[in-house]
């Protein structure tokens, strides 16, 4: 069985010859660029010089030396950004910081010293605005044809002469997180309750360039596409960051709409990364139509492997989950804690398919080679299937 059968194979809730593996497939199943420099030197690979996938997150692009000894199915294909936008990376006044804007007006700066992510200081909707404000804010063309450049030929590669499965990412964050990264947090949950009809203009806005880019990558790569992967985080640790009835009023006929069109073009699984405590809307989203969740987040408030498994392993299929990177996985934990952990989550979310071993999202700059390792030969080790 190949990767790709391998990958189909679980998304349509049968058990392959093993659970895949991903590590690098996405931006949220990546590694850092620190952690993947001790990785490769580990592992005895040569240096090189990382090529970052994802600024904000500093994130290294897994090459094909990794991908091939650790035995990864599944490659991505897709630009994250516009290929025509340039990041240009500016020293902040005063000195103590990096920072630059991307292609949405949105600020991001990273201290120099102890830095490891850029996190977000500035917000093109921000502050007092009125509707003028939001039609005079400019997006970028979800078509421009640079954004597509070489993608058949890559997603090509990557089916036939790989044989791995594709999964090809969306062109922004989600449209929940898109809306509060250019309004601003404080401003953003405000008017959710305050002023709801311009938080949904904002979020129409979004949709529709999500809707544009998904229209054009379609038409460009058309049924070569296994897996859709979008994002939107509405949870934390603990619980919701909205209510549940506020998902349903305002976000959830969002999803629906973009959902439906995916499937409407495409017999691509769609895959939603949100992060932290989602079970109160998990039947939401298997109702709109979601095939696959990530990154499961076990250390969440009701985010039980087990549970979500019995409950939920019927409609959904579980990419991710496969080590708790909070609490079993970094600097403070050894490579025993990381075996005990990962056979905890296999156990849970192999039987009967639908699982993707993933980490719980990115790996860290903190994350010793020896954990990861332990990690992966745990997988080796227990992640077979006996038929």
């Amino acid at each position: 069985m190949n990767s790709r059968e391998r990958i189909l194979t679980t998304l349509n809730h049968k058990e392959p010859d093993r659970v895949p593996f991903d590590m690098g497939g996405t931006v949220v199943t990546g590694i850092n660029v620190k952690a993947y420099a001790a990785l490769r030197d580990y592992l005895g690979l040569p240096p090189v010089e990382p090529t970052i996938v994802d600024v904000v997150q500093q994130l290294a692009q897994v090459d094909e030396d990794v991908v091939d000894r650790l035995g990864v199915d599944v490659r991505n294909v897709a630009p994250r950004s516009s290929a025509t936008y340039r990041i240009e990376i500016k020293d902040m006044e005063g000195g103590n910081y990096t920072y630059f804007y991307d292609e949405y007006g949105i600020g991001w700066r990273m201290p120099k010293v102890g830095g490891l992510y850029y996190d977000m200081f500035d917000h093109p909707l921000g502050g007092h605005i009125d509707e003028s404000n939001i039609d005079r804010y400019v997006l970028p063309d979800p078509r421009d044809q640079a954004r597509f450049a070489g993608l058949r030929e890559a997603a090509e590669r990557v089916i036939k002469e790989e044989q791995r499965a594709l999964i090809v990412g969306n062109l922004s964050a989600g449209i929940f997180e898109m809306y509060l990264w250019t309004r601003g947090f404080t401003d953003g949950y405000a008017d959710l309750i305050g002023k709801p009809a311009r938080s949904q203009k904002i979020m129409h806005r979004f949709m529709d360039l999500q809707l544009a880019y998904w229209e054009e990558m379609f038409d460009v790569l058309g049924d070569m596409i296994d897996v859709v992967q979008l994002a939107d985080d509405f949870a934390g640790q603990n619980d919701m960051l909205i209510s549940p009835s506020s998902y349903r009023r305002y976000l959830k006929p969002l999803h629906k709409e973009l959902f439906d069109f995916i499937h409407s073009r495409s017999s691509a699984k769609i895959l939603l990364h949100s992060c932290g405590s989602i079970r109160k809307v998990i039947p939401d989203l298997i109702e709109i139509g979601l095939d696959i969740i990530n990154p499961v987040q076990v250390s969440a408030a009701g985010m039980d492997s087990a549970e979500l498994k019995h409950e939920y392993g019927r409609d959904l299929t579980f990419w991710g989950g496969g080590v708790d990177t909070q609490r079993a996985f970094n600097e403070n934990h050894t490579p025993e804690e990381v075996r005990e952990d990962v056979k905890r989550r296999i156990t849970d979310l192999m039987p009967g398919g639908g699982f993707v071993f993933a980490t719980i999202h990115n790996i860290l700059h903190n994350v010793p080679p020896e954990n990861i390792m332990a990690m992966w030969e745990t997988i080796q080790e227990y992640g077979a299937y006996s038929n």
